[in-house]
């Protein structure tokens, strides 16, 4: 066969491995591979092992395969189905293919040690990684940079931390491979303060990933400065507009809570892709500007992007804290018309949003069709009974919940707190506030915990022991607190216990009008026209002003907010004719 025939027949066999789809079919390649000498061919090889890995659940006919290489020539054909079984959907095999060729005679080198530690990421192979480690060393492999680079960075995919920072110390020189390896380990694993500490020793150029990673670290602990200081250096390099550095920089900013600074940056993007809008949607859910998340949704809707579950799942949580029924409904509609796969969290925020808009019929049906629930879907689901007034219903759930083998949280208890103080179930509520602080619970009471006993004593006249309770508080008491006192003195005329409390106020400074208001009328119901002035006086010295109320409509996926006595809407002389229309029809009907 002539040169020019071989390459011909070449190029065939590679079109037909690449189009082979069953092991029968590639056995008659294999045979004209075999026939035609191309079988040890730099260009067949890769083609041969990305099939086999893929297609070829039989490990031992890998092996009957590598037997037709000299393997003292070349560790070529070895490594080459070592990565390839290390990329497939069998990456443990990798090492099984590692283990038979060195127990027939193969002698590892610097590209076989990577190729097999990139199975071990894969399957979370802590005993074969150390294997590997242990025979690189043995072998005189260890002082290959690439090898040490691959060790950091699998020992830390394997949350193997301790060791990958022991490798890393022991390395004579560290390129930024090396340094990437670490830092995302360390933030994977929580380690935020030390994935910064180690950024801050990076004595070369951060890449993206190490970039993404000590963002993602600061995000996480609120440094705003450092993450400012880091958006500013990768504004400065040829990755700085990459949509994944420009994604994780508006997370860090709004997990810093610097909105005005994500805004920026997402209106820098000239080309959003889906997690763009993703970041910056769920960023304003999660700062509570619902309002804003809504109106950018309607926004990436206008631009042609079909919304995801994640997408939507943030959508369904601003509906929720607004109490749009409607906005909420349409969009479990448009989950089932598109039929977008949903998980526990968008099931989770369908549970919530109908909770929380009132229609715990729904709310009750989604959580019953889930296949499954974790905690925050109970707290969702007793959360929603408890606020919409079936207190008994909600404690039943939370016996089931026990049953169940799932451990209540913080917020679990809260919410059966509040079904308490909503149905008037003391009794209930002293117990199950005595149950969590027990061994067999062993939670501490948060503000808002004791803030629900408070309410609940304070609403059944029982002043006194709120009183009792707020003593025993391991932290100041907050507005809600003051207020449901200040209520209970209000509706029970207990003007004694409002002088205690006026003390609290001054104690703790609160800039909220509402505590001073409901102080300022409980001494005027008692003609106590000195203390009200006092109390006057003390909300102007301190700037103190009361809020006026306000109501927010939506309309054509637009959010209107209407203040008390306010006419700056510029629509509002035509709504001021609707309402008198509607105020005179009314009129005529009665």
């Amino acid at each position: 066969m002539n040169k020019a025939t071989q390459q011909s027949l070449k190029l065939v066999l590679l079109e037909f491995i690449d189009n082979c789809i069953d092991l029968r079919s590639f056995n008659q390649i294999h045979a004209q591979l075999l026939t035609s000498a191309l079988v040890s061919n730099d260009l067949v090889i890769p083609k041969v092992a990305n099939f086999i890995s893929n297609h070829v659940t039989e490990v031992h006919y890998t092996f009957n395969y590598l037997k037709q290489f000299d393997w003292s020539l070349s560790s070529f054909p070895c490594n080459l189905f070592i990565s390839a079984y290390g990329s497939s959907h069998l990456p443990w095999a990798a090492i099984l293919v590692y283990r038979w060729v060195c127990r027939n005679g193969f002698v590892p080198d610097v590209f076989t040690v990577p190729a097999a530690l990139k199975s071990c990421a894969r399957f979370s192979g802590i005993y074969e990684l150390r294997q590997l480690h242990s025979m690189a060393v043995r072998n005189g492999l260890w002082c290959d940079m690439f090898v040490q680079g691959s060790l950091v960075h699998v020992y830390s995919i394997c949350g193997e931390n301790v060791s990958a920072c022991k490798v890393f110390d022991e390395m004579p020189v560290r390129d930024v491979v090396s340094w990437t390896g670490l830092i995302p380990g360390y933030v994977k694993a929580g380690l935020f303060e030390d994935a910064i500490l180690l950024f801050l020793r990076m004595d070369v150029e951060p890449n993206v990933v190490t970039i993404v990673s000590i963002l993602g670290a600061c995000a996480k602990l609120g440094c705003l400065n450092l993450g400012k200081g880091v958006h500013g250096m990768v504004v400065k390099c040829s990755y700085g507009k990459e949509l994944v550095v420009g994604s994780a920089v508006m997370d860090m900013y709004m997990k810093s809570e610097s909105v005005a600074d994500a805004w920026r940056v997402f209106d820098e993007i000239s080309e959003k892709d889906i997690i763009s809008w993703t970041s910056m949607i769920g960023g304003l859910v999660q700062c509570q500007f619902p309002n804003e998340s809504l109106d950018l949704f309607c926004e990436m809707l206008a631009s042609g992007f079909e919304p995801d579950g994640i997408i939507l799942t943030s959508v369904l949580s601003a509906s929720a804290s607004l109490g749009l029924l409607d906005y909420g409904r349409w969009v479990h509609e448009y989950i089932d018309r598109s039929r977008i796969k949903q998980d526990v969290h968008t099931e989770t925020a369908l549970v919530d949003m109908y909770a929380k808009c009132g229609c715990i019929e729904m709310a009750q049906r989604v959580f019953h069709e889930m296949r499954s629930k974790n905690i925050r879907t109970w707290n969702a689901f007793i959360g929603g009974l408890a606020i919409n007034g079936h207190g008994q219903e909600a404690l039943k759930q939370f016996e089931e919940l026990v049953e169940s083998g799932t451990s209540p949280n913080e917020v679990t208890f809260l919410a059966v707190f509040t079904a308490c103080c909503h149905s008037g179930l003391i009794d209930k509520g002293r117990r199950l506030f005595n149950q969590m602080t027990s061994p067999h619970y062993n939670l501490s009471p948060r503000l808002e915990h004791y803030g629900c006993m408070v309410d609940l004593f304070c609403r059944a006249g029982l002043v006194g022991e709120a009183m009792e309770l707020i003593k025993t508080m391991p932290m100041p008491p907050d507005v809600q607190i003051i207020g449901s006192l200040l209520g209970a003195c209000s509706r029970y005329e207990n003007v004694g216990f409002s002088q205690e409390i006026l003390k609290s106020v001054e104690n703790f400074e609160y800039q909220e009008s509402g505590i001073y208001v409901l102080l300022s009328n409980l001494y005027a119901a008692n003609k106590k026209w000195t203390e009200v002035r006092s109390l006057r006086r003390q909300m102007k010295k301190k700037g103190i002003s009361k809020a006026p109320g306000s109501s927010i409509i939506r309309v054509d996926g637009k959010s209107h907010e209407f203040l008390v006595g306010d006419s700056n809407h510029p629509q509002s002389e035509g709504i001021r004719v609707v309402l008198n229309t509607l105020a005179n029809q009314i009129d005529n009907l009665s």
